[in-house]
This record gives C-alpha cells, sequence and structure tokens, in this order.
C-alpha cells in the first residue's frame, strides 16, 4: 500500500469549494438550531470535542479546544473529556450529549444508539436532542474533511 506524504494530499475543501461551502451552511445552520434550542455553547464544544477525539482529528481538537477554553471550559473537563462516564465533573445533559456524539459518531452500535437516545429523552426536549446530533453529523464531517486533508496543525504561542 502507498501512502501519500501529507504535503501531497488534496486539501478538498480548496480543491471543491461549492461542496465545502454547502457543508458550512450545514454548520451554520445547525449552530443556530442549537442556540435556538438553547444548547450552551460549552456543551456544543463538548460534542465537537468528543467526536474529533473518537475520529483522531487533530485539526478539529485543536480548533474547538480553543474554542471551549474562549467559552469558559476548564481544562480539568478538557483532560478528562476522554474517560468522562468515570468523572462526576459533567452535568447530566452534558453526559448525554456526549452519549448522543458518540452514538452518532459510531452509528453501527444500536446497543450504544439506544442508551445514547434514552439518557437523552431523559434530560432534552425534541429540540435539544435534535440540535445536539446535528452538531455531532457537522462535526463528524468536518473531522473527515480535515482527516483526509491532512489539515496542519502549527504550535501556536501561549496555548
Amino acid at each position: 500500500m502507498t501512502v501519500v506524504p501529507a504535503e501531497r494530499r488534496v486539501f478538498i475543501d480548496k480543491q471543491s469549494p461549492k461542496a465545502y461551502k454547502a457543508l458550512l451552511a450545514a454548520a451554520e445552520a445547525a449552530k443556530e438550531v442549537a442556540a435556538e434550542a438553547g444548547l450552551d455553547r460549552r456543551l456544543v464544544e463538548l460534542v465537537n470535542l468528543r467526536v474529533s477525539q473518537i475520529n483522531g482529528c487533530a485539526y478539529c481538537l485543536h480548533v474547538h479546544t480553543r474554542a471551549a477554553l474562549r467559552e469558559g471550559e476548564t481544562a480539568q473537563r478538557l483532560g478528562v473529556l476522554p474517560a468522562w462516564r468515570d468523572t462526576e465533573l459533567f452535568t447530566a445533559r452534558e453526559r448525554a450529549a456526549l452519549a448522543l456524539a458518540e452514538a452518532t459518531t459510531n452509528p453501527a452500535d444500536a446497543a450504544l444508539q439506544a442508551a445514547a437516545y434514552g439518557l437523552a429523552r431523559e434530560v432534552f426536549t425534541e429540540e435539544e436532542l435534535s440540535a445536539a446530533i446535528w452538531v455531532a453529523i457537522t462535526i463528524n464531517s468536518f473531522n473527515r474533511v480535515s482527516i483526509m486533508s491532512k489539515h496542519p496543525v502549527r504550535p501556536m504561542p501561549g496555548l
């Protein structure tokens, strides 16, 4: 199998701007739906980060860690996010959103989906539940764009 070096990857967002603009529009709509449903921006960033962790998207982890910190998220919670089930640091709503994020990212796991949906039904309205899923769907899409393009993460002073 031939491995293409990162410097030779096509940045598909730049190569196909029409498709990327459509993805940006979908993400903006999901962001608006989340705001209209009353989902806290920190919760949204936790979903973005958890999905990006599962998918292994370095670029999206970089972007959304910065966004979460700007929204007031703590380094402690970000550090334990991969093990959120094993801590008491996350609220019931955050736990439900994280479970939905994982179920959306791993759609073939029917048991995971059923458990996540049940948990979400206990704490979210239908509007909130739908918005949380849309956030997870859009970040999954951006993860794939960045992973396949090998978008670079460069060191930043002060971070």
